[in-house]
């Protein structure tokens, strides 16, 4: 498995963006699936974007539209681009990658999103 280390998260004011990265300590190349999950306080965890290494995308109803995930496999990186923030968005953002029980996640990054 790899180690994933989150950056990017912050404090913004709805409407605004942010960018999060995640980078992983090995090859992310052979890695099918590529995450952004969420948790706010309270809540479960949910999957909010994934990519796969044919670059097929999906995502979460709440955040179509307004996030974009992307992977650079060259360096080991995985991005999500956050349009149109909303004070809903504001939660922990895991980066996850692979398929449970050879799975890594990262620690989090913090997004808060003020009205």
């Amino acid at each position: 498995q790899v180690q994933l280390v989150e950056s990017g998260g912050g404090l913004v004011q709805a409407g605004g963006s942010l960018r999060l990265s995640c980078a992983a300590s090995g090859s992310i190349f052979s890695i099918n699936a590529m995450d952004w999950y969420r948790q706010a306080l309270g809540k479960q965890r949910e999957l909010v974007a994934r990519i796969t290494s044919s670059a097929s995308t999906n995502y979460a109803d709440s955040v179509k539209g307004r996030f974009t995930i992307s992977r650079d496999n060259a360096k080991n990186m995985v991005y999500l681009q956050m349009n149109s923030l909303k004070p809903e968005d504001t939660a922990v953002y895991l980066c996850h990658a692979g398929v449970a029980p050879f799975d890594s996640w990262g620690q989090g990054t913090q997004v808060t999103v003020s009205s």
